[in-house]
């Protein structure tokens, strides 16, 4: 039986590849029938997880990229474009915090951290930007409709204490997505689109020491977390993957610029 949810064939970079979250979303199109272009800094990790797609019978490339560099991007892309000629997809998965930006209750807030705050502002907002204006050129160029995703947040929906850099970026990237899709609508009608994912809590790399400590247990932050979420606990990485696929396969195409939350009901909840 045809589906438009498949994505058979279909050529999708992923930044942030070699993260939690890039995890679910590299494995989540490769069941789906994609070739993924697993994108990360970590040389060993991409290399891996690329093999290990392959190994369970999928297709997969391995690219060793930092977002923030464009000469990075471009060899990506021409690596990419010598093996498979197209580009079909591009997930912005790459982001996150820093230590440094992380605003404490006993901070005082006129005197933050500017170059943390920018740091993190670069690698969100700019690690959106400049992977889709070098992958995205190409994808709107190919023979099919293609589709561009980023993620946001729920910082953006509320004031959420401690990473204001963060939800700097993030707002602006939700901003930066209605901007370009309709652009993108203007000037090559329906075919290439931009939507947005935005997940509530889950566990990754960059707010686990927030959110749980050393034991396991959570911090008082992890619990506060909890206690807004009806659903009481944090999401799993794979429960964002219907959604991904969703947004990246033909079943979507009259969406664009649209924000789909996956948080448990975090923002929804008004804490009564």
């Amino acid at each position: 039986m045809k589906t438009d949810f498949a994505l058979n064939g279909k050529v999708i970079i992923v930044t942030g590849a070699t993260g939690v979250l890039g995890e679910a979303f590299i494995n989540g199109i490769a069941a789906a029938g994609g070739i993924v272009g697993v994108l990360g800094r970590n040389e060993k990790v991409a290399n891996e997880r690329a093999e290990l797609i392959v190994k369970n019978g999928g297709e997969a490339i391995a690219l060793i990229a930092d977002v923030t560099i464009e000469s990075d991007l471009i060899k990506a892309r021409d690596l990419v474009l010598s093996k498979y000629g197209k580009i079909d997809g591009l997930v912005n998965a790459a982001g996150g915090n820093i230590p440094e930006a992380v605003i404490q209750s006993d901070q005082d807030i006129f005197k933050l951290n500017m170059d943390a705050l920018q740091k993190v502002m670069n690698l969100n907002l700019f690690g959106t930007l400049l992977p889709t204006q070098i992958f995205g050129e190409v994808i709107k160029n190919s023979d099919g409709v293609g589709s561009i995703v980023n993620i946001s947040s729920v910082a953006t929906e509320q004031a959420i204490t401690k990473v204001l850099g963060y939800s700097l970026a993030k707002s602006a990237i939700d901003s930066y997505t209605k901007w370009f899709s309709v652009e993108l609508a203007k000037r090559y009608g329906d075919k290439i689109r931009m939507n947005s994912i935005v997940p509530g809590f889950f566990l990754t790399e960059q707010n686990r020491t927030l959110l749980t400590n050393p034991d396991g247990s959570l911090t008082e932050r992890g619990n506060l977390i909890i206690a807004n979420t009806p659903y009481k606990r944090f999401g799993n990485p794979d429960e964002l993957i219907g959604a991904l696929i969703w947004l990246l396969s033909d079943a979507s195409k009259f969406a664009t610029g649209s924000k789909v939350t996956i948080d448990g009901g975090f923002t929804i909840f008004s804490g009564v």
